[in-house]
């Protein structure tokens, strides 16, 4: 597999070995020991999460507070423009995002390390993601940042007109008022 890290420190982009031949392809979508090596700690997931959404959803940008998890985001149908952004107070890279288009297509995956928000936007006419992550679902301490906030200028491509968001994500926070880690 090759790994790429990107502008934000321990997030990275997992390009798996894809075998291809006339029947299709196979391709080791998580191999504890590979990716151990490769992001250098232990894994150990928890939980695994399916979710099918409509062109234009955007879910996010969302995380956990006290219970933070990290996450390995991989789309199975579609395509995703998929965000991370660093919500830790103590880094050079506070407030700072990336963004990376994950499809069905491209077969990568984003690790997003725990202190990170993440979200995404479909730009398929669906899109199926699945990820895995170290920790449970805590709705307690689950927090939602703004994906509009202008101090981010998170730079989605929307094709015209607003994304379609649940409650929680419109009523997100604005970063400057939102729970951090430290």
């Amino acid at each position: 597999m090759k790994v790429t890290t990107l502008a934000l420190s321990d997030v990275a982009v997992i390009e798996p070995v894809v075998f291809s031949d006339g029947r299709g392809y196979l391709f080791e979508s998580f191999n504890r020991r590979q990716f151990e090596a490769a992001l250098g700690r232990p894994l150990d997931f928890v939980q695994d999460n399916h979710s099918r959404s409509a062109r234009g959803v955007l879910r996010g940008l969302h995380y956990q507070i006290r219970k933070p998890q990290a996450k390995l985001v991989r789309v199975a149908a579609g395509e995703i423009f998929d965000v991370v952004l660093d919500i830790r107070r103590h880094s050079a890279t506070f407030g700072q995002w990336v963004g990376q288009i994950l499809s069905a297509d491209n077969k990568k995956q984003l690790w997003v390390p725990e202190g990170f928000a993440h979200g995404f936007l479909v730009t398929s006419s669906h899109a199926e993601v699945q990820y895995k992550t170290t920790d449970y679902w805590a709705p307690e301490h689950e927090r939602c940042i703004a994906w509009n906030d202008p101090a981010i200028g998170v730079e989605w491509p929307l094709a015209g007109g607003s994304p379609v968001l649940s409650d929680k994500d419109r009523d997100g926070r604005l970063l400057a008022g939102a729970e951090t880690f430290p």
